[in-house]
């Protein structure tokens, strides 16, 4: 058995694996579908689509870790989403020396941040690693993305495991 290339491996994953509109609406058609013809795959359609989002999220961030430029940026501010939830926006300049403004390619936050003022924040500066090749996909290199990907894994685990239990007739849900 000869040498593998993990990382062509892991790049044509995460290319296959990008969930774009143009799928969203095929993924919206089959659950609209199975909501009424038979419930239980709705829970299989949204557990495989948890999973595989997790595994692309993972690869990812390995990817990103693994092969990333370390690099100090600057928090220039934090943006809310329409649930309250705040995303740091961070400008950082690569070793090619061009400057990227923009939010980290994943990042969990917490009921809390709702309501915490983050303006002491403002200017400070963090580590991150980029991308070298897509520079403006970069993470936090000290935030913990593991626990959010981790509640992922487990509601695609059980959304799974209910719908082929009852599938197989292991357990009457639905």
């Amino acid at each position: 058995m000869g040498n593998f290339d993990w990382k062509s491996f892991t790049k044509k994953i995460v290319i296959k694996m990008d969930f774009s509109k143009k799928y969203g609406i095929i993924y919206v058609v089959f659950f609209v579908f199975f909501m009424f013809y038979k419930p239980v795959i709705c829970f299989l359609i949204l557990g495989i689509t948890a999973l595989a989002y997790t595994a692309n999220n993972i690869l990812q961030l390995n990817n990103i870790r693994r092969n990333g430029i370390e690099i100090n940026g600057k928090i220039v501010s934090y943006e809310s989403d329409t649930e309250g939830y705040k995303t740091p926006i961070i400008e950082f300049q690569t070793i090619e020396e061009k400057i990227i403004t923009g939010k980290p390619s994943f990042h969990t936050s917490l009921d809390l941040d709702k309501v915490r003022s983050f303006r002491g924040n403002i200017n400070k500066t963090v580590k991150i690693i980029y991308n070298s090749e897509s520079p403006e996909k970069f993470i936090l290199k000290d935030n913990s993305n593991g626990f959010g990907l981790i509640m992922l894994v487990i509601v695609g685990l059980v959304f799974t495991y209910i719908s082929v239990g009852n599938l197989l007739g292991l357990n009457t849900i639905f």
